[in-house]
């Protein structure tokens, strides 16, 4: 090769360590006038071993001025490329059970990004034998459920606000926890000192075509206890208020609303005023009912469900049955006060 030539050699080598620059500027970008693949590369790195100025190493210095701008080349270079691929793991917290629960502020928008973080993600959890993932996905995240589906996990539940996604890890059978399995419902006796029963007919549901009246009725909300979601529906449907007895007794039921299970607790309540402001919205008509009148009613007597709580009320009423009183208090474990329902006088 004479002398020209390896200058030209030289320069196009010098020119390769440019160009990689030029390319390979920030993390994200592709490479392609160098002609590596175009990918998702956080850094591309290369090495030229020199070590001091001798025969069987490699440098070029230009010649001084005036001397045609030639190059001194001992060695063709040794350019050794490495290409790495690295994504940033998703944060995650521990749940109690050998698994992970995903931050939701540290998921990418982005659904590329997503999928190579989620991958990495689930490659380093598997490493660490870790079980169960919940994936909570915020509704502006939305456009990320299909793309975590397809990377296998399941819909848990959903929530006005978000979507959860569960991804099981070990081979064998899913031992997460179900999405929750009952619905509550209460129903509330309330009984005056005339014995007259507070009763209402409602303008939706399975006997608003029916001239029935019955007992205030609703579903708990969440964070709320039974006693309190009891006044609450008492309050909202006829603008009573009253203070909580006991539970009479509860019924359990399944494959209700969305085949789920269900809890009524049927519970005794004190009227603390009589004057009756109904709620337009639900309620048909309200009134304070005579309670033979009340229990008369075909309908206690065809339903025998219905008619077995009716006669537990009114035991209770009248002080020959007890039911459950309401104790509440915080425990070191709740972050929150708990209730504990039992007998009482019995207990006493």
């Amino acid at each position: 090769m004479d002398l020209l030539n390896l200058k030209r050699s030289a320069i196009g080598a010098s020119n390769c360590h440019g160009e990689l620059n030029k390319n390979v500027t920030r993390r994200g970008r592709s490479v392609s006038s160098t002609g590596f693949p175009s990918s998702p590369i956080k850094h591309l790195s290369w090495t030229i071993p020199i070590t001091d100025k001798s025969r069987n190493s490699f440098f070029i210095s230009a010649l001084p001025s005036g001397k045609g701008g030639l190059v001194n080349i001992f060695n063709l270079p040794s350019i050794d490329i490495h290409l790495s691929q690295e994504f940033d793991l998703l944060e995650t917290y521990e749940d109690e059970y050998g698994g992970v629960i995903i931050d939701p502020k540290s998921l990418p928008l982005n659904a590329n990004a997503f999928i190579s973080s989620l991958r990495a993600s689930l490659s380093s959890w598997k490493k660490k034998g870790k079980r169960g993932v919940w994936l909570k996905l915020p509704i502006e995240y939305v456009d990320l459920v299909p793309v975590a589906i397809k990377e296998g996990f399941s819909y848990h539940h959903a929530e006005p606000t978000y979507t959860m996604l569960t991804y099981w890890i070990p081979d064998g059978e899913c031992m997460l926890p179900p999405n929750a399995s009952h619905q509550i419902g209460v129903g509330a006796f309330v009984i005056n000192a005339n014995r007259e029963v507070l009763a209402v007919r409602e303008k939706h549901g399975n006997l608003e075509d029916s001239q029935t009246w019955k007992m205030p009725t609703g579903l708990i909300n969440q964070s709320e206890d039974i006693f309190t979601g009891a006044i609450r529906e008492v309050k909202e449907e006829t603008g009573i208020d009253s203070e909580f007895l006991e539970v009479i007794a509860f019924r359990h039921a399944h494959h209700v609303l969305f085949e789920k299970s269900d809890l009524f607790f049927l519970c005794g309540l004190k009227p603390l005023n009589l004057d009756i402001v109904k709620d337009d919205s639900e309620i048909l008509a309200a009134q304070w009912m005579p309670l033979q009148e009340f229990a008369s009613q075909p309908f206690y007597h065809e339903q025998s469900m219905c008619k077995k709580m009716l006669d537990a009320c009114i035991a209770s009423f009248e002080n020959r049955y007890k039911g459950f009183s309401a104790f509440q208090s915080y425990e070191a474990c709740d972050s929150h006060p708990s209730c504990f329902y039992f007998n009482d006088r019995d207990i006493n």
